[in-house]
């Protein structure tokens, strides 16, 4: 199935944003993950690693020339761009869970940096807006690229 046909049939488009990613692994696999959801991926800051890094290009396999890469300096850019958007915000920081959520068409997943997550001050900014994945107590955090699929594809299963 081609992506266009893919999206007409659940007939919405989500974006997936990374915050300052450290880990090129990380974001390869996310990459690949875009290019088979038909989902935009937005890298946003600084980035932990060359866009060139040899374990990104590899973690992406072949998926790069089907992925739409756009890169922002900051949030308030991409948000700014995309005001009618809603962007939700992943963390271990809110009791709100991502299924407890209704998504649309043009949603925006932010996640942070693997190291350290979004910033506290902008998790409180913006906390009806951020959304957790439960895990049992005393664990840090799931891998970016898994949480990131999680959260994804309940989106697309309320979508079709």
């Amino acid at each position: 199935m081609k992506v266009k046909d893919f999206w007409m049939m659940i007939k919405t488009k989500f974006n997936i944003v990374l915050f300052e990613p450290e880990i090129p692994q990380n974001t390869g696999n996310i990459a690949r993950l875009c290019a088979c959801s038909g989902c935009d991926l937005y890298l946003v800051g600084k980035l932990g690693f060359s866009l060139s890094d040899k374990y990104l290009k590899r973690a992406g396999l072949d998926y790069w020339s089907s992925v739409n890469i756009k890169k922002y300096d900051n949030l308030d850019l991409l948000k700014n761009d995309f005001k009618n958007s809603n962007f939700y915000y992943l963390t271990t920081k809110s009791k709100q869970k991502y299924t407890d959520r209704k998504y649309v068409d043009g949603d925006f997943f932010v996640f942070g940096p693997e190291t350290r997550g979004l910033d506290e001050k902008l998790l409180k900014k913006n906390s009806d807006y951020a959304v957790t994945i439960p895990m049992v107590d005393g664990q840090r955090s799931l891998n970016l690229s898994n949480s990131v699929a999680i959260v994804l594809y309940e989106a697309i299963r309320q979508n079709g």
